[in-house]
């Protein structure tokens, strides 16, 4: 239990979600910590390009480990998430930000999809 109250708020908004509310909250949350890493890369700030790029490496990796490898498409994401989490891997490594400024717009698509299929989903499920 916390006694910050934003925290508890912040808790229980997400152990309300469903799973596609999670699944963009996650996605907002990588972009975040990859826009902070860029930011951090202009100002030459390189603990917090670590900090950021490690964030957002955690939530490709759960991205990754969370696929139901029961869909065909599954496969795919595999390989895109290996992919994104290569490039924040040599991004932080080579201290280099471009290949963070080339898959923030991959990732903004993947998202807005997810959001769109979310959306979709739920207008079916009311009908």
């Amino acid at each position: 239990m916390t006694n910050n109250p934003y925290q508890a708020y912040k808790q229980q908004s997400f152990m309300t979600m469903t799973s596609g509310d999670l699944l963009i909250a996650l996605f907002d949350g990588l972009l975040k910590e990859l826009n902070r890493a860029l930011l951090a890369f202009q100002q030459k700030n390189l603990e917090e390009v670590n900090h950021g790029l490690q964030k957002a490496q955690a939530m490709l990796r759960h991205l990754n480990s969370t696929l139901d490898d029961r869909y065909p498409i599954s496969a795919n994401l595999h390989s895109l998430y290996d992919y994104f989490l290569n490039v924040t891997l040599q991004a932080n490594l080579k201290k280099d930000p471009h290949g963070v400024e080339e898959i923030i717009p991959m990732i903004t698509e993947l998202r807005d999809a997810y959001y769109q299929a979310d959306k979709l989903s739920r207008t079916a499920a009311a009908q």
